[in-house]
């Protein structure tokens, strides 16, 4: 299956468009009311797994062109858009990829971000270089680590990454983590009916008393390239009533107004899981997520076809004004809400892939 280049997937901003944006300080929000809080900057289109719902080898061969270091954001280029953004009302920071892991001297990235005033710096990865990372990582200013880990099995896990990798690398990974306390770690399980959904006791069971929290996220269609079908959605509500019957859980309230995961806590007092129900419990509503690619697209939605091209900008010596007032014009005109009114139709739609901008 052909990947269409993510240049053929961005529109240039306008950074003279003529609709009244919100000045710096007053509440810049979209066409449904929605406020701006969360920037997920993707780092690196490159990946050292190749999971089958993300980078499938099929389609991510050694053939496969990735983007030259030329297209790449640098850091100085990430961090004075990451300062806009923050002007604006961001107060997390989620650093992703591809493998985020894998960009040269990525903490001096995140030592730029952490010195931000009132904003969360994260991470996200698939934990196999954490070992060597982590204690750098904290010093650099990062506040916590996301985990992706699909399965307990050893067989299956390499079956899914598809790269070798077996479960202890990632296992030592959150370790090594939780030892520089980049913590609470959050563990995520995509999901597959078919695939990996008979782990889904045993992840529990071996992150219960560990203080990492465990989500359970449902298959999307993201991209083009993962081969999503409906059939292979396992709904969160069945990912909970299989742990209840185990142990006993309990509906906790959201941390902060917006949060994906619905909370759940083991009634035992061993901690606590979540679910991510993109595909059945649509939660458009309560975005306020938008997404910086590896080349400086933006994108107002993880299902986006179209991105909006700030690379542009950035290299034809934009000034801060110009900048603020395009990011203020891609957000205000921001009225996506694509879980809410998928279809068939829209599954089968040519979107960004995933690899490019991140979970």
């Amino acid at each position: 299956m052909k990947v269409i280049p993510i240049h053929e997937l961005a529109a240039p901003i306008r950074s003279d468009a003529t609709t009244p944006i919100p000045a710096l300080g007053e509440a810049l929000l979209d066409r449904r009311g929605r406020s701006l809080r969360d920037l997920r900057i993707s780092v690196t289109d490159r990946c050292n797994f190749r999971c089958v719902y993300c980078m499938p080898r099929a389609v991510f061969d050694d053939s496969y062109s990735f983007l030259p270091r030329r297209e790449l954001l640098s850091f100085e280029e990430i961090l004075r858009v990451a300062r806009r953004f923050v002007e604006r009302g961001v107060r997390k920071i989620r650093i992703t990829g591809g493998e985020p892991l894998l960009r040269k001297d990525v903490s001096r990235l995140i030592e730029m971000l952490a010195g931000l005033d009132d904003v969360e710096v994260t991470l996200t990865t698939n934990g196999v270089l954490l070992p060597r990372m982590a204690r750098t990582l904290k010093d650099a200013g990062l506040h916590r680590v996301t985990v992706s880990l699909d399965a307990l099995d050893d067989a299956l896990f390499r079956r899914m990454n598809d790269a070798d990798y077996p479960v202890e690398r990632v296992l030592e990974g959150i370790a090594a983590a939780h030892a520089v306390g980049l913590g609470p770690i959050k563990v995520n399980m995509v999901v597959k009916r078919g695939t990996n959904d008979g782990d889904i006791e045993a992840m529990a069971s071996h992150f219960r008393h560990s203080g990492h929290i465990l989500r359970f996220i449902e298959f999307m269609d993201v991209g083009a390239s993962n081969g999503w079908k409906m059939d292979e959605v396992l709904p969160s509500k069945d990912v909970i009533d299989r742990i209840a019957r185990l142990y006993p859980l309990e509906a906790i309230d959201p941390n902060y107004s917006g949060e994906v995961a619905a909370r759940w806590r083991y009634q035992d007092g061993a901690g606590e899981i979540g679910v991510i129900s993109s595909v059945t419990q649509a939660f458009c509503a309560t975005c306020t997520r938008i997404r910086l690619s590896t080349e400086g697209k933006l994108y107002t939605c993880l299902f986006a076809q179209n991105g909006h091209d700030l690379r542009s900008l950035l290299r034809a010596d934009a000034d801060d004004a110009q900048l603020d007032a395009a990011i203020g014009q891609v957000w205000h005109q921001r009225e996506d809400r694509y879980s809410e009114i998928r279809t068939a139709e829209t599954a089968a739609l040519r979107k960004i892939e995933m690899s490019y901008i991140g979970g």
